[in-house]
């Protein structure tokens, strides 16, 4: 039996459209990571949910005058129908809004409580007597204590990724009205954060976390040596997770605590959706289970501090997260990302115009790993004509046309294909062994494509996506190197056998191609498993080199990518602007 594979994804708020920030940072990776690792015959469980209790939704809801709960369920919705869209393939996308949820949580917080890791205390809370009313997280703005920027909100400073509590904030001022708020003493519940800080320096520092990225690492190991403050986790709002405790009816349990034990409240829902309520236990316990965490930068204190705390707090048998692979920022068009101002690319908006799997191989190719990466759209237009198109599909197109053209749209037999055919598809197998029998430019371009399989088999396994998809690409031009010294179309006027054997080859490399994109480009990898005369899906024959038989009949072609006029990188460019300015 394999490895089982937890991969818990960040919980996008439900109060607008997806952007393609945050399909860059958190959403595309994981993706690829599941897919990966279901190929490998791994047990794979990806999940995550709409965060329908963030101060956000109530925000658009009191903008537009309704209740919080229709807003979180129009936008439920639209994440649905854009995961399918894209390709997303969670195997459960919940909601914090379900019973489940709620049950989960309050069961993890009277646990810390009774054991001493949540307790009572008196908190000056800021409110507004303009509008009446206690603020919350982001209903306070002001300037942060560590870093002076001025766009802190009361929960954390986006700039320099600080967790806050409102009191610490400089020239706070409300949301609403921008009128510098009073503070009054509330009685909240507080999460003994202190009581964890040797127990996680210690995690974090005692080797096993070595496989993290050294930007997670490092700024996690600096938090928890600058030490840990307790932190209030309720609010006075109505809308979120009631307190399970008498008398505190008017407050709820603030999200930044309840949202990360969505991650075990969805592996609980998936269970019971699965007929067996314990199956849970498989994806958190044990050396067989690894937790891996996909989400931005600016959540990474949340995903490599605050949510093991609660774990060791809650059931030290649960295991804390194995990886936080969190991704830096995607910029657009050389400017920083501001959903406020409406400089964004909204992923609805995309797929409505344009196939899926361009957007996933710009993303993966430029995905901001180690620092923050720039979408344009006259990059988008060149990365598709000249890669995906002239590249990759033309790779593809010319070889499947002219085979099916020129050999009655079957696979034709290499010449030595008894003697290679053993060597093809195992990666432990060196074909040096039967080179004086075959040509060096041929065995070269079958042990090419061997290695490149192993290389991205090491890659991705590591979370390193980009180097993995680079690899890629860099066989398919390694392909049409070998096509255009071979020129079959050329040959076969002469020796119809030895173009054969060029293409044969050639299909071979297409054929691992088809497996080595799969995770980054599902769509156009399962086209091309069909052109190539396989049945079912390209995920149904594992993560295994696997070369076409002989004589194995192909489909009529269709190019995989269509090219793009360059100018709509303009057109879109200025549709952004114009909205920006709106």
């Amino acid at each position: 039996m394999g490895e089982r594979i937890f991969i818990g994804v960040a919980w996008p708020y439900a109060n607008g459209s997806l952007h393609l920030g945050q399909i860059a940072g958190a959403y595309l990776p994981p993706d690829i990571f599941a897919r990966y690792h279901r190929m490998k015959g791994n047990q794979v469980l990806m999940v995550s949910g709409s965060d329908q209790h963030g101060t956000p939704i109530t925000l658009r809801a009191e903008r537009e005058g309704v209740e919080p709960g229709t807003i979180a369920a129009r936008y439920h919705q639209e994440f649905l129908e854009s995961w399918q869209r894209l390709g997303i393939s969670f195997d459960l996308f919940t909601s914090t809004g379900t019973a489940n949820h709620t049950r989960v949580v309050q069961e993890v917080f009277l646990a810390l409580l009774k054991k001493g890791y949540i307790y009572p205390g008196i908190v000056s809370q800021p409110f507004c007597p303009h509008c009446q009313r206690f603020l919350t997280d982001r209903y306070i703005g002001g300037t942060c204590p560590y870093c002076r920027s001025e766009k802190a909100r009361g929960d954390q400073c986006d700039d320099c990724g600080k967790p806050l509590n409102a009191a610490e904030l400089i020239q706070p001022r409300c949301s609403f009205c921008g009128e510098a708020p009073e503070f009054k003493d509330s009685e909240h519940f507080f999460l003994k954060l202190s009581a964890f800080q040797d127990d996680l320096l210690d995690w974090v520092k005692k080797g096993k976390n070595d496989h993290w990225r050294q930007n997670v690492r490092n700024f996690t190991i600096s938090y928890l040596e600058g030490g840990l403050n307790d932190r209030a986790i309720t609010r006075d709002i109505g809308w979120g997770v009631p307190l399970p405790l008498p008398g505190f009816e008017g407050k709820r349990i603030y999200v930044w605590f309840e949202a990360v034990i969505g991650y075990l409240s969805a592996t609980k829902e998936w269970a019971q959706s699965c007929g067996n309520e314990e199956k849970w236990h498989d994806f958190w316990q044990g050396d067989k289970a690894k937790g891996y965490y996909f989400i931005g930068k600016d959540n990474i204190i949340f995903h490599t501090v605050i949510w093991p705390a609660m774990l060791m707090g809650y059931d030290p048998d649960l295991n804390p997260p194995y990886d936080v692979p969190a991704n830096e920022f995607l910029t657009i068009e050389g400017k920083k990302l501001s959903t406020s101002r409406n400089w964004a690319v909204w992923l609805p908006d995309y797929l409505s115009r344009y196939d899926p799997d361009p957007l996933r191989y710009l993303l993966s190719i430029s995905m901001p790993e180690t620092s923050d990466t720039d979408f344009s759209w006259s990059e988008f237009i060149r990365r598709n004509n000249d890669e995906l198109v002239a590249t990759y599909g033309n790779l593809v197109h010319r070889v499947l046309t002219f085979t099916y053209r020129k050999f009655n749209g079957c696979v034709p037999e290499h010449s030595r294909y008894d003697d290679f055919s053993m060597y093809l598809d195992d990666l432990n197998k060196d074909i040096g062994t039967i080179r004086p029998n075959m040509d060096t430019l041929s065995a070269d371009m079958i042990e090419d494509a061997k290695e490149a399989f192993r290389d991205m088999d090491s890659l991705l396994s590591r979370c390193q996506f980009r180097q993995a998809i680079m690899g890629a690409m860099s066989l398919a031009q390694e392909a049409n190197r070998y096509l255009d010294m071979k020129s079959p179309w050329k040959v076969i006027k002469e020796d119809r056998q030895a173009a054969a054997d060029s293409l044969y080859v050639a299909l071979c490399v297409i054929s691992h191609l088809r497996k080595l994109l799969y995770p980054f480009l599902p769509f156009s990898s399962q086209k091309l498993h069909e052109y190539l005369g396989f049945a079912g899906g390209v995920e149904d024959d594992g993560w295994r080199l696997h070369s076409p038989a002989p004589g194995q009949k192909l489909l009529p072609p269709e190019p995989l990518f269509s090219k793009l006029d360059e100018g709509l990188a303009e057109e879109e460019s200025n549709r952004l602007r114009q909205s920006s300015s709106e």
